[in-house]
């Protein structure tokens, strides 16, 4: 009998969910989960590329998001760079880093051969730079926080400590070594992150303001090089071209891969089907309809999409916690994924998403250990709204939820206000919808009430989650608060970093926590449906970390 085409598309679904897994937190390569090794390019090798959104920015210390990271990744290296199974190989680096047996120090032996692409060498005072200029409390990187983990980075980025303290040292030009504060497990995989990459002081200090504002106002020690683009946040085209100066250039066989925004899915798909574009994603009635392509890729993402309330005034009405029940329990996670999107994403049963991370005890999924707490009940969503309108000394209330101007994110949106209209009586929802980049601003800047927000792991463990909503919490854009958690999650980065089962009920017992008060209320783990060309092969696409890397990626005609 054939299969329904939602059957189909749930089916390729799962198999992309064991390749997430099989991965730790990895993703398939293209349609056939097959790379480079022992086949040939042919034909004019470009690769036609659509996004949904802008890019934000360019410059490694800013960088936040997605669009972002996916293209730093594939014009910038780290001394390590993940593979096609997304582990953690050696890049930068000729080997592996040697460790201490305390696991606090880590020596690196760099590549003689890596250049930057206007022929300067890479060496390890780019690294310490890099580092340094990300930390430093003048840069304002909402990522320094990252560096936490480093000697000396909390107080560095709290501009206590100078910039040389910073626990990274070079050792002449091609060896570097680094001191953390703790033993960090997942440490091997921040050093494939772009955060972490070096930066070339020269250029970044003769461009100036202009750094990376445009391709040309910077240099890549990458497979690739930034090129046509034009301004963060506005420019809808650009393209990376291959780096003659890149170390493995051998290996990389595609000459150009041009980047065009288009939020619209009916307009992406128009441009697939008349041969104008080569990998567009889908989502809804489309991604269904397109279930029996051939060329169909579904690409699973340790991705959690939330909504935060805005708690930041001490008089904010989303303290209560009855509150925000009512509105999460009026959601049906189920209909969202299935109904709304249709494109392989899956209702979230907490903020850490399934496939990502396992128990170092029994090899549960993190997923597995709340699941049950994050549900839908119009039944009790009334009670909630009928204990926080008595509490609020309310009879009724109305409130505005931001996301973004795309699609999947407009349809989710208007599902919601409808759930929460429909199921609790005397509230009204209004939805804003706005560009990526303006809503990273307002969220950044807390000018919301409700949000629709998200997070993608910077790395395979859940710490890339349950560290986001600790207290002032550079991404805790709601201003969650709880000591209770605070202290679950330091316990699990600090006291017991070298207990893996300790450090893992800490952090089972903090998401448990944030799902028991509904601090935020995750809606759905997402996933992508692209519509491929077929000759395109070796796409590898990573659970956790930047999502694409194109190094392996060539066509064959």
């Amino acid at each position: 009998m054939k299969k329904s085409k939602m059957t189909k598309l749930i089916s390729v679904m799962m198999l992309s969910t064991l390749a997430l897994a099989a991965c730790g937190g990895g993703g398939k390569t293209d349609s056939t989960g097959s790379s480079t090794g022992g086949k040939k390019a042919s034909g004019e090798q470009l690769f036609r590329v659509v996004v949904q959104q802008e890019m934000p920015s360019a410059d490694l210390s800013v960088a936040t998001n997605t669009i972002s990271f996916s293209a730093l990744n594939n014009v910038y290296e780290g001394l390590y760079r993940l593979d096609e199974n997304s582990k953690p190989q050696p890049a930068g680096a000729i080997e592996m880093a040697e460790k201490s047996e305390d696991g606090l120090t880590y020596k690196f032996k760099l590549r003689e051969d890596a250049k930057w692409s206007n022929g300067d060498p890479v060496v390890a005072a780019d690294y310490v730079y890099g580092w340094q200029r990300t930390a430093d409390p003048k840069t304002a990187a909402e990522y320094a926080y990252m560096f936490e983990l480093v000697k000396n980075g909390a107080d560095v980025s709290a501009g206590k400590k100078g910039l040389d303290e910073l626990g990274i040292k070079a050792n002449g030009d091609h060896e570097l070594e680094v001191t953390l504060e703790q033993t960090t497990p997942y440490f091997d995989y921040l050093l494939a992150f772009p955060s972490f990459f070096p930066q070339n002081k020269k250029v970044v200090e003769e461009q100036g303001k202009d750094y990376a504002t445009k391709s040309e106002a910077s240099v890549y020690n990458g497979p690739f090089t930034l090129t046509d683009f034009d301004g963060p946040g506005t420019d809808t085209e650009w393209s990376y071209t291959k780096n003659d100066q890149y170390w493995d250039k051998d290996t990389v066989q595609l000459d150009k891969i041009e980047v065009k925004v288009v939020k619209e899915a009916p307009t992406s798909l128009n441009l697939f089907q008349d041969g104008q574009t080569d990998d567009v994603i889908l989502s809804g009635e489309l991604a269904q309809q397109m279930a029996d392509d051939p060329q169909l890729v579904i690409q699973k993402e340790a991705r959690t999409s939330y909504l935060e309330f805005n708690q930041r005034d001490a008089d904010s009405p989303y303290h209560n916690e009855n509150l925000r029940k009512a509105i999460s329990y009026s959601i049906d996670r189920d209909a969202v994924v299935d109904r709304i999107l249709g494109d392989g994403s899956i209702a979230s049963t907490g903020l850490v998403p399934e496939g990502m991370s396992f128990s170092p005890k029994d090899n549960k999924d993190f997923a597995e250990e709340n699941k049950g707490i994050l549900k839908s009940d119009k039944e009790q969503a009334k009670k909630y709204w009928e204990a926080a309108k008595k509490e609020l000394g309310i009879d009724s209330f109305k409130f505005d939820i931001v996301g973004d101007d795309t699609d999947s994110t407009k349809k989710i949106l208007e599902y919601i206000q409808g759930a929460v209209k429909e199921n609790l009586d005397g509230v009204d929802v209004t939805v804003t919808n706005v560009p990526f980049t303006v809503r990273l601003d307002r969220g950044k800047n807390g000018d919301f009430e409700v949000i629709m927000g998200g997070w993608g792991a910077d790395y395979a463990d859940p710490s890339s989650f349950t560290d986001l909503f600790v207290t002032g919490g550079a991404y805790n854009r709601g201003r969650y608060s709880n000591k209770e958690y605070d202290t679950l999650v330091q316990d699990s980065g600090k006291k017991n970093a070298a207990d893996p089962e300790k450090r893992w009920d800490d952090m089972v017992q903090a998401e448990k926590l944030i799902l028991d008060e509904m601090g935020v209320a995750p809606v759905y783990q997402k996933a992508e449906a692209h519509l491929r060309n077929s000759k395109v092969k070796g796409v590898v696409a990573h659970g956790a970390g930047a999502t694409y890397d194109y190094k392996w990626t060539y066509i064959s005609e």
